[in-house]
Order: structure tokens, then C-alpha cells, then sequence
């Protein structure tokens, strides 16, 4: 059985995540989020999806504010997602919304 690097639990269903050079191991999802998400610059929370980088800052989400042409990150505003119908990020970098 695999021991689990976050919470040291011994499970046979533990699972192998690789990143560049890094194996790390995990018992659950929650451990390997935990461990290897990166963190929303803005609000904190875990990025577990596409997520938003700009400038090498990590977003769960991007939104300009009233009136203002650039990267804000995630909060009040118009969020970017092009599955929802939103614009892209790089729009949002690149002022073209």
C-alpha cells in the first residue's frame, strides 16, 4: 500500500501525481488539491480549474471593475469565461473589451 504524502494515510486506491521533476503521492483528490493547487492571489481559494494567469499571478477568475481597462482578478465585475460567454482573459490584458 502507498502512503500518502499530505496525510500520511496508507491506502490501497493512493495515486501518483507528476509536475516537471515532482512525484508526489496522494490517498485522496482533497490531499493532492491541497498540496499542489496553486492559490488564488485575490480571494485565496484553491484554483482546481483553468483558473486565470496574468503577469505570473494566479486567479481563480477574471473581472474588471467599473470603468477600469485592466487584470483585476476575481471579485465584483464582469467575469472571463469563454465557455459561459464571457470574453478571455487575454482580452482583458490586452484592452481590447
Amino acid at each position: 500500500m502507498a502512503k500518502g504524502d499530505v496525510c500520511g494515510n496508507e491506502y490501497d486506491k493512493a495515486f501518483q501525481v507528476v509536475r516537471g521533476d515532482e512525484t508526489r503521492t496522494f490517498d485522496s483528490f482533497e490531499c493532492a488539491i491541497h498540496a499542489m493547487a496553486p492559490t488564488c492571489e485575490h480571494c485565496g481559494c484553491r484554483v482546481i480549474g483553468h483558473g486565470v494567469e496574468a503577469e505570473g499571478r494566479i486567479f481563480c477568475c477574471a473581472t474588471l471593475r467599473s470603468g477600469e481597462r485592466r487584470y483585476r482578478g476575481c471579485g465584483s465585475g464582469l467575469t472571463a469565461h469563454p465557455l459561459r460567454g464571457g470574453p478571455k482573459a487575454s482580452e482583458f490584458l490586452l484592452g481590447t473589451i
